[in-house]
């Protein structure tokens, strides 16, 4: 009766999962279960184990139901595509990209130095900048290694955003209504046409409101996707959202990659790492259009609660 009981469980814990993450809502309850919905699901395989001791085999099928359902939804992001693979070879320039949420300025300037340097990083998007955390950069020598930069930092708190890069800058632009800085820039890059590259930085869905989050999340998608004019475009950010959440899916509708996907890395969660436990949500992302991702890689950024990512990304 135990294992009979245990099984049900597993399968309304998993079936919860893949709701949620098909649920287009601005409900909190449900947009906070699609952050884990990947957890969720996870159950459904307990769950099969404990119908088949029970001999509950109605149990053990709508377990196995949602186990495949589950598999289907996540298994192709662990396989890379064969673009990023072919573009290894190809024509174009490469642009190694470091994403970074700087836990309201506190993350340690000199590690985030090391990175850029140790990576010979191109680009570097950052959210929470402060003004004292771009004097340390700038102490640690950033200006050498990217000497051109886009910044809004603020006094304190998260809302403030920057673009460092290697390559000159054109077309520097605050996306406006958003509650953070979000901005975008235009690089030289040496391709025949420039690379628009955002940092984005939209609220998450708590503690601010739910409601503003799917506005803001709608309003991101709507920027990203009237940038035809670009050939290539490179969005990086903390987009307080998960591949789980379909507001997020919603933008990589509009044409858009993963670098996660891209390389077929998989989940790789990002947030929190300033706890006793291992991050469990990748609300980190860096997508790409007109480009795609070869390489991609976690990194911990000392002083933050979030971790890092730098991707290699190939413009044509």
């Amino acid at each position: 009766m135990a294992a009979a009981i245990v099984a049900a469980c597993c399968v309304l814990i998993g079936a919860t999962g893949v709701v949620a993450y098909f649920t287009d809502t601005q409900n909190r309850y449900v947009v906070g279960l699609a952050s884990f919905a990947p957890i969720l699901m996870a159950f459904s395989l307990l769950g099969i184990a404990a119908a088949a001791v029970s001999r509950r085999w109605i149990l053990a099928t709508a377990s196995t139901a949602v186990a495949v359902t589950a598999s289907a939804l996540l298994a192709p992001v662990y396989i890379a595509s064969d673009r990023a693979e072919a573009d290894t070879s190809g024509q174009g320039q490469d642009i190694d990209v470091l994403q970074a949420n700087l836990m309201l300025g506190l993350a340690d300037a000199g590690n985030v130095l090391d990175l850029v340097r140790s990576h010979d990083i191109d680009v570097f998007t950052a959210q929470e900048l402060t003004f004292d955390a771009e004097s340390a950069l700038d102490a640690a020598g950033i200006a050498e290694l990217l000497p051109y930069r886009y910044t809004r930092p603020t006094p304190g708190g998260g809302g403030g955003t920057g673009i460092f890069s290697r390559f000159p800058t054109s077309g520097e632009r605050e996306l406006p209504v958003f509650t953070l800085s979000n901005l975008a820039v235009d690089l030289d890059v040496g391709t025949d046409d420039p690379v628009r590259v955002y940092s984005v930085h939209p609220v998450p869905p708590y503690p601010s409101p739910t409601p503003l989050w799917a506005s803001e999340m709608d309003m991101l998608r709507s920027e990203v996707s009237t940038a035809t004019s670009m050939s290539t475009v490179i969005v990086s950010g903390d987009f307080n959202s998960t591949r789980s959440h379909s507001k997020f899916r919603h933008i990589l509708d509009a044409g858009y990659e993963d670098a996660a996907d891209t390389t077929g890395s998989g989940l790789i969660p990002t947030y929190p790492t300033d706890k006793s436990y291992p991050p469990v949500v990748g609300i980190d992302h860096v997508l790409t259009r007109g480009a795609h991702a070869t390489t991609l890689e976690r990194v911990a950024i000392v002083g933050s609660d979030h971790h890092g990512l730098i991707a290699r990304i190939h413009a044509r």
